[in-house]
């Protein structure tokens, strides 16, 4: 459906003059309720000796994975925060850790963090955002000892988790923490997310509408919140349509390579699709790049539509007809949501399909 760039306006958040002082990580309230656990308790429930729950809360040096966990385990469930001396640092360092997961070179070519960025920073002017990169795995001692040392007022983490355990950690160290992205089921934990599924599903019946007939979709890593819900999305429109038995899948890793090769081996398999939604833009482009290497016309052969609405979307050509999330949005509520980092109080936000001319 060829015309100019369309989409719903997006309401701006409502200013409320800043998050105010965030909680300060481990100190107690005079005023508020008794002490709570200590140390030796957390050893006691978890059935290890104190030393060796303070090497497993504080990184310091190497236990065994079943001893963590229920060191972990037991420090969650008896709600242990540990206390440090009062600092300098720990009246409030102005400071908010945003623990990144990703590759460092992908990371900062990815445009898509760095308007999370700006998005938070606009709500907290007054601070430093201060970005780590954290690679797979377990999570350094040192990245630990600094998180949970009174260095930072909260804590973002972006991406895919290389240390499941970490989570935990901050929030035994209390130490706020908000994650950028639906967390796995097995972790409760305030997080910021853009409505995924629905946005997927939005764009599967664009091109149900546009009269495509055989959908495929290049899906980001099922390992992901964001991945699993596109491709749920995916399914979910199919299903509306009464279409499963034409699902057409092959998996990328958000990147535009991936969406390419993904794009080759779709076509391979069902020569006879004639539409595609990308779970990312990059990934679109890349599919763009294939079509147009097998001398396929967009939209009249192939529709494409992707996903996030990034700068490379409206300078793709043909104009790529993608689903918007707010990223900046998600930044901001993000640091707002540290406030009071409850998972009762995790956000998600709306998603909003612009149209060009890709389909």
């Amino acid at each position: 459906m060829p015309g100019r760039a369309a989409a719903l306006p997006l309401h701006p958040l409502p200013h409320s003059g800043g998050i105010g002082p965030l909680p300060t990580p481990g100190r107690p309230d005079p005023c508020g309720p008794p002490p709570g656990p200590t140390l030796a308790q957390v050893a006691a429930h978890a059935g290890v000796s104190s030393a060796t729950a303070s090497r497993v809360l504080n990184r310091s040096a190497p236990v065994s994975a079943q001893v963590a966990a229920r060191v972990e385990s037991a420090a969650l469930e008896l709600r242990y925060v540990r206390h440090r001396a009062p600092t300098a640092s720990a009246r409030g360092t102005g400071a908010i850790a945003v623990v990144a997961f990703a590759d460092v070179l992908r990371f900062h070519a990815d445009p898509f963090p760095v308007r999370l960025l700006a998005g938070a920073q606009r709500v907290v002017p007054e601070r430093e955002l201060a970005v780590l990169m954290a690679g797979p795995g377990p999570a350094r001692p040192s990245l630990v000892r600094y998180l949970c040392g009174g260095h930072v007022d909260g804590v973002l983490l972006v991406g895919r988790w290389g240390d499941p355990a970490l989570p935990g950690l901050l929030q035994a160290a209390g130490v706020p923490v908000v994650a950028l992205g639906r967390p796995p089921q097995s972790q409760r934990l305030a997080h910021v997310d853009a409505d995924n599924l629905r946005g997927a599903r939005a764009a599967v019946r664009l091109l149900h509408r546009a009269g495509r007939r055989r959908i495929a979709t290049i899906a980001g890593p099922p390992d992901t919140a964001a991945g699993a819900d596109r491709l749920a999305g995916y399914r979910r429109a199919l299903l509306d349509h009464d279409d499963q038995a034409r699902c057409a899948v092959a998996y990328g890793d958000f990147g535009s390579r991936s969406g390419e090769h993904a794009m080759l081996r779709l076509l391979g398999q069902f020569p006879d699709v004639d539409a595609v939604f990308a779970a990312s833009d990059a990934m679109a482009v890349g599919a763009l790049r294939a079509l147009r290497r097998l001398g396929r016309r967009v939209p009249d052969d192939v529709a494409v539509v992707g996903f996030d609405d990034s700068p490379a979307a409206a300078t793709a050509r043909p104009g790529l007809t993608t689903v918007r999330q707010p990223v900046e949005d998600l930044g901001a509520r993000a640091v707002e949501l540290l406030r009071d980092p409850s998972p009762s109080r995790s956000v998600v936000l709306p998603t909003h399909l612009v149209v060009r001319q890709s389909c």
